[in-house]
């Protein structure tokens, strides 16, 4: 009995610290940049890579870009009501089972977790995408605590039938059930170009600190100059649009 009461205060505090984690998750990925600062200087990478080097932070941007494709899928297909987009505490009408959902509790921090990996691992030190992959496990792991608590709490034995056939972080792929709504490109299109734009940015960042460090001058490896010039391009037209028009509502 004694150990049952322990594992809940253990539970709760999650709980707790998931809230306040909650409400800042949005900036909480900032905290993986001196780890990223930490590779690169440790890397000492030549200012003109081999191809060996090209091919691992090709892969690395190529895995980074799968996680946004797991947010896209799981954000495209969400019926309203679900997952509520909030800043300060989870909120949901519905309880999503189906899609991404069918094979995964949390795909949005899925997401999240593959695209900071990827990005970890374009510093081509072994030990960077593996420290982050434990950050990001360790901050998720409070938040999801808190929502699931939510949803228990909203939803009853219908999230506890559901939490229990569905894996937390590590999809079951054969379990996967068709989503029940379609896809909504309007609403990806408003909310995703961010993710695109972030991992541009840090890309962009990593190549120029990596030719700094190297004697070269302040210029990007063409590649990712490129990809960084074409997702700035979509971010400010979208965010134009945004603000200006209409097209993103649903």
């Amino acid at each position: 009995m004694r150990h049952n009461c322990r594992f809940m205060r253990l539970a709760d505090h999650f709980v707790r610290s998931g809230d306040t984690l909650f409400r800042y998750r949005g900036q909480l990925p900032l905290l993986m940049l001196p780890v990223f600062a930490l590779g690169m200087l440790d890397a000492r990478l030549p200012a003109d890579l081999p191809p060996a080097g090209r091919a691992v932070q090709a892969a690395a941007v190529l895995l980074a870009l799968c996680g946004l494709v797991i947010r896209v899928l799981s954000i495209g297909t969400a019926p309203e009501g679900t997952s509520e987009r909030s800043t300060t505490s989870p909120r949901a009408s519905r309880l999503r089972t189906t899609g991404f959902y069918s094979i995964v509790r949390h795909p949005l921090y899925l997401g999240n977790t593959i695209t900071a990996v990827g990005l970890g691992a374009f510093t081509t030190r072994w030990y960077v995408p593996v420290i982050v992959l434990l950050l990001g496990l360790l901050y998720h792991e409070r938040i999801a605590a808190r929502e699931e608590a939510f949803l228990e709490d909203r939803f009853g034995d219908e999230f506890r039938r559901w939490a229990e056939a569905v894996p937390a972080m590590v999809p079951r792929l054969s379990a996967y059930v068709p989503s029940d709504t379609p896809f909504v490109w309007k609403r990806v299109l408003g909310r995703e170009f961010h993710g695109l734009m972030a991992v541009a940015s840090v890309v962009f960042v990593l190549d120029i600190s990596r030719r700094a460090l190297a004697g070269a001058t302040l210029t990007p490896d063409p590649l990712w100059g490129w990809f960084f010039a074409l997702s700035a391009s979509i971010f400010v037209v979208f965010t134009a649009l945004k603000k200006t028009t209409g097209m993103f509502r649903t």
